[in-house]
């Protein structure tokens, strides 16, 4: 059974850091899309960033782009959303997903909170 659970969130200050880590079971996480969206209270869900399959290229949202770094521990089936540089409109429910073919899967989320 696919399974993602998210872990690391937590309540930071402004300019700290923080890793996030996704633990998949199921599936062999390396051959697919694996990445993070974010949802603040009232706000759409959006694309933090992502790790494709084979190849392992990275995307992120302009937002992030030099803050956050995704990676992947191919041998513990795990990856991570290391943010640094926080600021407090990261504050948001911060998701897991996997793309397999058209599916997605989705993680239980895990909150980040940035504040003072």
């Amino acid at each position: 059974q696919l399974q993602l659970v998210e872990s690391g969130g937590g309540l930071v200050q402004p300019g700290g850091s923080l890793t996030l880590s996704c633990a998949a079971s199921g599936f062999t996480l390396e051959y697919y899309a694996i990445g993070w969206f974010r949802q603040a209270p009232g706000k759409e869900r959006e694309g933090v960033a992502c790790i494709h399959g084979t190849g392992g290229g990275t995307d992120y949202a302009d937002s992030v782009s030099g803050r956050f770094t995704i990676s992947r521990d191919n041998a513990r089936n795990t990856v991570y959303l290391q943010m640094n540089s926080l600021k407090s409109e990261d504050t948001a429910l911060y998701y897991c997903y996997v793309k397999q073919g058209v599916a997605i899967y989705w993680g239980q989320g895990t909150q980040v909170t940035v504040s003072s």
